[in-house]
């Protein structure tokens, strides 16, 4: 059954690269249908379905679907962490954003990369000791379980939900530019190789498919960055100078400011990107994958140096682009001097491959772009399913009287409604600026989850009452400051001033969760409350030693 069902998947995929042709986006002109683009994203599909067979073997249980059985290295799950966390944004958008900017672009690069350490040294361990499989495990342990696990998982769900319209409509954008498919049907193809991965190799699949991912993308991106760079004869001072004479803003795109000049903008977005990093469902759940607190330190100290690494690759890659695409019109439409750059403002690392590389080059990172969209899908579709499954199912719904292939068999069913939601947003979300998602995506969860989860680590006064009062606060605020924001209220709904100023809401929504939380807490005088302080010292325990912390599965 596994393995027809598979065929049929490779089947319809096949099927649909074979009537992909050429055509227009909107008005912006395709790439030319790149073969070995082609060839190279079905050598990886193929892979990949054969890894979810084999992985398909190893889910016997609810700790294999949701952990791998917590029997990743710390090693490999640092590479599955940085393949989860570098998207399709970090390859095209940073790119992009750098050669459109300049050092701005590298100050914006390092704002996502900040958020890793604050993950190693204060939540990474505590989050191995004290969860099972989910986030909402942690938020839980001593509050009352079915009010917190029904806010958790709505939490991880509404924070999943956002992350998937972004990565699927990105994923459509790409592969219609790239491969020649229509935009619903490379959605489709999105969403049924993400069903396949998650529902029948759990994450199992998930964390393999990741870590090929993030091989491909680190060696792709390294070598285009070496043979850009060596057009410099690998001189930074050569590569700056001619950066600065070719680009139209000239010297100032060496010095910060005309990206985010409002400070209380910039300062919003740096809580956004650096505590909705360790607010992310699908980043927590990696925690649970590996044997130990140790291993759990260790993932984060490898995927804090990979991602590290190729950030700085990707500010070389950008100001390579200013010099090497945009002073060739072969790039333009309507020539250098006010033409448009082919295929949108997100493609100048693609045409940097292409000049550098060739066809061939261009073909094997189109195949790495779409491995990267790939891989976050299945990631945020695994946590997604998860919180419907292990939380409100299992725990709230059935009190904990389930059996693990029920429980199995509710997150399959999970995976796959949660796969075919993607395709309808993506959809439904084509035409739409998503921009403002990403922004939405962070803001909520460091608004939402974060508060709720480093308070439930480190705080003996928080309450059941205080976590709901201040994570709705956080959710109302950070969603409701949004659509109030220019982003929406003026770009998307066509108002002619925004009711809120920033489009970034998190210094203000964040905080807010975090002082609603604190009253809600302190104020709380309930027996509940008394106990919930009393269990603290329980918890403590576990989180410093991991003395009942679930243990890897021998296999």
């Amino acid at each position: 059954m596994k393995r027809s069902l598979l065929a049929l998947c490779a089947g319809l995929l096949i099927a649909g690269l074979a009537i992909a042709a050429p055509g227009t986006i909107e008005g912006v002109q395709k790439q030319p249908v790149n073969v070995s683009a082609i060839a190279m994203f079905m050598v990886f599909v193929l892979a990949t379905l054969g890894i979810t067979y084999w992985a398909s073997a190893r889910t016997k249980s609810t700790a294999d679907f949701y952990t791998a059985g917590g029997g990743i290295t710390g090693f490999q799950n640092g590479l599955a962490i940085a393949g989860d966390y570098m998207s399709a944004a970090t390859l095209l958008g940073l790119t992009s954003l750098v050669y459109a900017k300049g050092f701005d672009g590298f100050i914006y690069t390092v704002s996502f990369f900040i958020g890793w350490p604050i993950i190693l040294f204060l939540m990474a361990e505590r989050l191995r000791n004290l969860g099972k499989f989910t986030f909402a495990d942690i938020a839980s342990y001593r509050l009352d379980q079915n009010r917190i696990r029904t806010f958790a998982a709505c939490g991880s769900l509404t924070v999943v939900c956002f992350y998937l319209i972004v990565q699927m409509v990105g994923a459509g954008q790409l592969i219609q530019l790239l491969f020649g498919l229509e935009y619903n049907t490379a959605v489709i193809c999105v969403g049924l190789l993400m069903m396949v991965y998650v529902t029948f190799g759990g994450m199992v699949a998930t964390t393999w498919v990741q870590i090929i991912k993030a091989c491909l993308l680190l060696g792709g991106g390294t070598t285009l960055m070496l043979l850009a760079f060596s057009k410099f004869g690998f001189s930074f001072d050569n590569l700056f100078t001619q950066a600065v004479a070719a680009h139209k803003s000239g010297i100032k795109i060496m010095a910060p400011g005309s990206l985010m000049a409002d400070p209380v903008s910039a300062v919003s977005l740096s809580f956004a990107l650096l505590f909705g990093t360790a607010g992310l469902p699908h980043i927590m759940m990696r925690f649970f994958t590996v044997p130990n607190a140790k291993e759990a330190r260790k993932s984060v100290f490898y995927a804090t140096g990979f991602i590290g690494f190729f950030f700085l690759v990707v500010i070389i890659l950008g100001m390579s682009a200013i010099v090497i695409v945009g002073q060739d019109p072969a790039y333009f439409e309507g020539g250098v001097v006010g033409g448009k750059l082919i295929g949108g403002s997100n493609m100048p690392v693609m045409h940097l491959a292409k000049s550098v590389g060739g066809d061939i080059f261009l073909g094997f990172l189109s195949a790495v772009a779409f491995a990267t969209i790939l891989a976050v899908v299945s990631g945020l579709a695994l946590a997604g399913a998860s919180a419907i499954a292990h939380d409100l199912y299992a725990r709230v719904i059935k009190k904990g009287n389930v059996s693990s292939a029920q429980e199995m068999k509710m997150t399959k069913i999970a995976s796959v409604g949660i796969g075919i939601t993607a395709i309808l947003l993506g959809i439904l979300f084509k035409d739409q600026n998503i921009a403002f998602l990403v922004a939405l995506t962070f803001g909520v969860a460091a608004s939402v989850n974060f508060p709720v989860l480093i308070l439930s680590m480190y705080w003996k006064g928080l309450t059941t009452r205080g976590a709901l009062w201040g994570g709705i606060a956080g959710l109302a605020s950070a969603v409701g400051l949004v659509i109030l924001s220019p982003a929406v209220w003026v770009k998307v709904l066509g108002n002619a001033q925004a009711i809120f100023p920033y489009d970034h809401p998190a210094i203000i929504s964040m905080t807010l969760a975090f002082f609603v939380t604190w009253l809600g807490s302190v104020t709380d005088k309930s027996a509940r409350a008394e106990k919930e302080a009393e269990a603290y010292e329980e918890q403590y325990i576990r989180a410093q030693t991991g003395l009942g912390a679930a243990a890897a599965s021998n296999h």
